[in-house]
């Protein structure tokens, strides 16, 4: 499923953007949809239009700017999603916050992967969490910076590169209803067969298992979800469908929320540490450099990409 943004450059008129709205407020049966179309339309149109904008100005700027100006884009883009579920969004002031923080007084000796970004109840993060994926972010408030990186398909080269095991496995292409297992999966995660197809029924419905030599093959009654909180990971394209292989790749979020928790991570570095984040992009010596500029590099185009494949879902359904 390759993007060339068709949908973002039909939206780039207020009317346009007020019939979408209507047919997104028709699919989920929202009283008054025409009423609400003609009231959020506008704000729906400039959410868009400036959070492109914010990802245009961060593709030509410098590495050392770019998490903020990403990081507003993505703000942007996920309030228009939000604004095509909850027509009344947002109800309250305590929505606008970022709901996340991070370690104020960084150590002196600072390890980037080894930092924190913290969950707050309320804000944006756990509110799209909850209303866009139906998930509430992680059991434990604090997730680290490498087990968010870690998460990011599109990045397992580079653990790979430096010594580490890899992190996902491809399993099937977005469009196919079966996913094909390798039989050591069981043995990353300490369990039976039996006991993974269970887990794995919490999100899919598994219609029959085919055990192979090295592999089973489980079939789908339907082919996996993108837009729903699941183990399951995509590529940029969203043609192809990983799944992690270990027990640290968060399991019940979705990876537009890894990239969101990055994403603030890194614009406050560049906003309150600037002899630190300056040093790391203009030394560019150590590891992490080469990391966070892949990352960088990521999320500039699959962010647009997945929320332009979010909003067509809402659409469509």
């Amino acid at each position: 499923m390759h993007h060339s943004h068709l949908l973002f450059s039909y939206l780039q008129s207020q009317d346009h953007a007020r019939a979408f709205l209507q047919k997104c407020y028709q699919n989920q049966q929202i009283i008054d949809d025409k009423r609400w179309s003609y009231q959020n339309s506008e704000r729906f149109f400039y959410y868009i239009k400036h959070g492109l904008l914010y990802y245009e100005t961060g593709n030509q700027s410098p590495m050392v700017i770019k998490p903020l100006l990403y990081y507003y884009g993505m703000i942007h883009l996920i309030k228009a999603c939000l604004l095509t579920k909850i027509p009344t969004y947002p109800s309250s002031t305590a929505l606008l916050a970022h709901g996340l923080s991070t370690r104020k007084q960084k150590k002196q000796q600072y390890q980037l992967l080894q930092d924190e970004v913290k969950i707050q109840q309320k804000g944006l993060f756990p509110y799209f969490s909850a209303k866009l994926f139906t998930s509430t972010p992680f059991t434990n408030n604090k997730i680290t910076i490498d087990h968010l990186l870690k998460s990011i398909p599109e990045l397992d080269h580079l653990f790979i590169f430096s010594g580490k095991q890899p992190n996902f496995i491809f399993v099937s292409e977005l469009a196919n209803s079966k996913l094909v297992f390798p039989n050591d999966i069981l043995d990353s995660y300490h369990i039976t067969q039996q006991q993974f197809i269970k887990k794995l029924a919490s999100y899919v419905q598994v219609v029959e298992i085919t055990n192979h030599d090295d592999q089973f093959t489980c079939a789908l009654k339907q082919p996996i979800s993108a837009v729903e909180s699941n183990p399951f990971y995509f590529d940029e394209q969203l043609d192809k469908v990983y799944f992690p292989l270990k027990r640290q790749i968060p399991f019940h979020t979705h990876e537009i929320m890894h990239h969101f928790m990055l994403l603030y991570h890194f614009s406050m570095l560049a906003r309150y540490e600037s002899e630190w984040w300056g040093e790391l992009m203009h030394t560019q010596q150590s590891g992490d450099y080469a990391i966070v500029k892949e990352f960088l590099t990521i999320t500039a185009t699959k962010v647009p990409s997945y929320l332009e494949y979010y909003l067509n879902m809402v659409n469509k359904c």
